[in-house]
């Protein structure tokens, strides 16, 4: 009885632990089957991502070129504006309008609109001296035109004459002195300077950088005065 009782027990501990085992297969076999349908619906999704991926590689390839066109035409607009802008401040606006003309129709907008101001101020400028100078701020503005077209008898003419206005004029003596170095007129160009600093040191630094001044660039006056103001 108790050899019968051991062999059931043991037939059904092995009935067990044959039941578990094939439990352990099955779960084995469901998780093998979830692994390789997450293994496949991932691989189906990086393919997916790629692929997405790699359309937006091809557009902004695509869109690269236009954006870096649209860049350096941005750039070169802005260095012209600098040009012109430049040319404006030394009164050769015949040139400064030229090349706010170019910009003023250009495809950048916001340089565009800045060039069509001075555009604007360029023909007015323009236009008073067309018509003919009537006041000190007249002359200067032809007398700097004519110095800047180098045209030097006719723009210390028109310079002495606002000078007369006043004397203690800084800006019409700056450009004197200019007219005078660029016709080699040593003495009159350092006195004019002289007079320019004493009024506005600042500008003994700008003649310093001024080519306009390069025929005193070796005279020890010339030197002294841009380096202390005293000649």
């Amino acid at each position: 009885m108790t050899r019968g009782r051991r062999r059931v027990r043991a037939g059904t501990g092995h009935r067990r632990q044959r039941w578990t085992a094939r439990r352990v297969r099955l779960r084995t076999n469901r998780v093998s089957r979830s692994r390789a349908q997450v293994a496949s619906r991932t691989s189906k999704g990086a393919t997916g991502w790629q692929a997405a991926i790699g359309l937006r590689l091809g557009s902004s390839a695509q869109e690269a070129p236009e954006k870096q066109r649209a860049e350096l035409q941005y750039l070169a607009a802005v260095k012209n504006f600098e040009v012109g802008v430049r040319y404006f401040q030394k009164g050769n606006y015949q040139k400064s309008k030229e090349i706010f003309e170019k910009l003023a129709g250009g495809p950048t907008q916001e340089v565009a609109n800045r060039a069509q101001v001075y555009l604007r101020m360029c023909e007015q400028k323009l236009s008073r001296i067309a018509s003919g100078p009537k006041g000190a701020a007249d002359l200067y503005d032809l007398g700097v035109a004519q110095l800047n077209a180098r045209d030097l008898e006719l723009a210390v003419e028109h310079l002495s004459k606002a000078l007369r206005s006043g004397p203690k004029q800084d800006h019409v003596r700056y450009a004197l002195a200019a007219a005078h170095a660029l016709m080699r007129n040593v003495e009159a160009a350092l006195e004019h300077l002289r007079v320019a600093v004493e009024l506005r040191p600042a500008n003994r630094f700008l003649a310093g950088e001024d080519e306009d001044f390069r025929s005193l660039a070796d005279d020890p006056r010339f030197q002294r005065l841009i380096q202390s103001g005293v000649a």
